[in-house]
């Protein structure tokens, strides 16, 4: 009896080696490439989802038949029967979520009879129709909607070469173009994606890179205003699902909830600073020092130099534009301007781009003509700025501003400080403390008209309406009429207030189309959606 148990354990132990490699060997026989891999997601009017996938496989030759594909999706509130599927254009009629075998949620996609056999190449299709709960609150806090997306992987024991790997992002209809924005590109895709419209007008980005691979986890990620879609489908992360920590947990509780408290602060601080780069549209190389002062910038060029803000520029401009008498405001809200014609050969570029720009009766032409000239602009004063001292130079021109007011200021007469002001106006504005210090300085008192005012103003003023009695003309830059001081300052101040709400709209996405040009940087956030959890494959026939 002894020696029959020694045989029957011998066997079975035998039986258990051999097994062993035959499992391992099983498991490797799926290897194929994944050549193509393109991917199309539409962020629809209704807050859902819309992902469109084309695999194009190569099984290789030893490998087993690649008879499942496994798709992983953005979470589990998909509609399964909007799910279609083909190979090669033959439709697939086995769809299952529960014999999905990656991770995370996912659906399993049954080739059946159009199965890949070893050395063949199979280009599969599968089309999901609706996927909701995909769009967050961005990080960024200023109205708009977070979509992440991360296309389907494979492990990567299954894969071999590289895969040309295009994914497509479809902005809800009506989003104009100007006014999504993309997030940070993967490593090895380009910082700015292709952008344009499809064929139902929608705006797309569109990210590619012929040399990525099908087992990493690529991130890719667009904002857009959340007006475009239902306020309830726009969600807004939890503490915990930030960090990941479960209801249940209540023992690390305490410990996690400073760990969350870290997070989310350092979530707002980097928002805060997020928007401050958008801001920064003068090239860092400008930085680089060199030696001396660059002397002879105009105002509106020194405004670019000290990154004043942009809707402040552009009334900088529409200011030198009046003065120099190229142009009139016929309407305040909205704004309305009639440029001269012809146009003086001595105009300055941006100047000419600028009332060229006013011609557009589009908004949104106008803005992007707007945003084009202040790129240029931007470009134009970083050459000039090349070779001298950046420090220096800055401080040269805010000193140029500290005594423009201080020429304003310290006149007697209200006619000598109107004379003043109409002639350093432009570097007043440069004021950081712009805004207030006008105000104080015009607080009380008479100010004398300068003659190019009615061409900005052309509200009529009765006495009704405040107006000062026409005095005689003094000579040299005054016309008759004068205004209380106050109602002077208002309308000086309100001017660029005007321009920031009924021209440029969202200052930040306004200054971010230039800077992306200017001084690039892809926008990150720390939003969270839509993103392709889990990792498939093909699965074992």
């Amino acid at each position: 009896m002894k020696k029959i148990k020694r045989l029957t354990l011998t066997v079975v132990l035998a039986l258990i080696l051999i097994s062993i490699p035959m499992s391992s060997a099983i498991a490797q026989t799926y290897y194929f490439s994944l050549d193509e891999l393109i991917v199309n997601v539409y962020w629809n009017d209704d807050g859902s989802a819309s992902i469109d996938y084309l695999f194009t496989f190569t099984n290789t030759p030893s490998a087993s038949k690649i008879e499942y594909v496994d798709v992983g999706l953005p979470n589990s509130n998909f509609e399964i029967g909007s799910i279609y599927a083909d190979v090669d254009g033959r439709p697939v009629k086995e769809i299952s979520s529960s014999d999905y075998e990656g991770s995370g949620t996912g659906v399993a996609v049954n080739l059946g009879a159009n199965s890949i056999q070893p050395g063949q190449t199979g280009r599969v299709h599968v089309w999901i129709g609706t996927i909701r709960k995909v769009l967050y609150v961005d990080s960024t806090g200023d109205g708009y909607a977070s979509a992440v997306f991360i296309p389907t992987w494979f492990g990567k024991q299954y894969v071999t070469g590289d895969t040309r790997m295009q994914v497509v992002f479809h902005m809800p209809p009506g989003v104009g173009s100007e006014e999504p924005r993309w997030h940070e590109a993967p490593a090895g895709f380009p910082e700015e994606p292709d952008t344009g419209f499809d064929a139902d007008g929608r705006v797309f980005y569109s990210w590619y890179n012929p040399n990525a691979n099908a087992y990493t986890q690529y991130k890719f990620g667009a904002s857009f205003p959340s007006t475009y879609v239902p306020e309830s489908t726009v969600a807004r992360p939890s503490i915990f699902t930030n960090l990941g920590i479960s209801g249940d947990d209540l023992i690390g509780l305490g410990f996690c909830g400073c760990i969350g408290m870290f997070i989310m602060l350092t979530s707002v601080a980097s928002g805060i600073t997020s928007k401050k780069r958008k801001m920064q549209y003068l090239p860092p190389k400008v930085a680089i020092e060199g030696h001396g002062i660059k002397r002879g910038l105009t105002a509106i060029e020194a405004s670019i130099l000290l990154e004043q803000p942009m809707d402040k520029v552009l009334t900088m401009i529409l200011f030198a534009c009046i003065k120099k008498g190229f142009a009139t405001v016929t309407k305040r809200d909205p704004l309305t301007i009639q440029a001269v014609s012809p146009l003086p050969e001595d105009i300055l570029s941006y100047e000419k781009q600028f009332l060229e720009a006013f011609q557009e009766s589009d908004k949104a032409k106008r803005r992007r003509t707007l945003q084009e000239m202040m790129t240029s602009l931007v470009k134009s004063v970083s050459a000039k700025l090349k070779g001298f001292s950046r420090r220096e130079t800055v401080t040269y021109y805010n000193d140029i501003v500290k005594r423009a007011w201080a020429q304003v200021e310290s006149a007697d007469t209200p006619e000598v400080k109107s004379a003043k002001y109409d002639e350093v106006m432009e570097w007043t504005m440069l004021d950081k403390n712009y805004d207030t210090r006008t105000r104080d300085v015009f607080r009380s008192g008479p100010v004398f008209v300068p003659i190019w005012w009615n061409r900005y103003d052309p509200t009529p003023r009765t006495a009704t309406t405040g107006s000062l009695p026409s005095i005689p003309s003094l000579g040299g830059g005054f016309s008759k009429p004068v205004l209380p001081g106050a109602d002077f300052a208002a309308s000086m101040v309100n001017g660029v207030q005007s321009f920031s709400s009924n021209v440029v709209g969202n200052l930040t996405s306004f200054t971010e189309g230039v800077t992306r040009k200017t001084n690039p940087i892809p926008v990150s956030t720390s939003s969270r959606s839509g993103g392709s959890r889990s990792g498939g494959g093909c699965a074992c026939a």
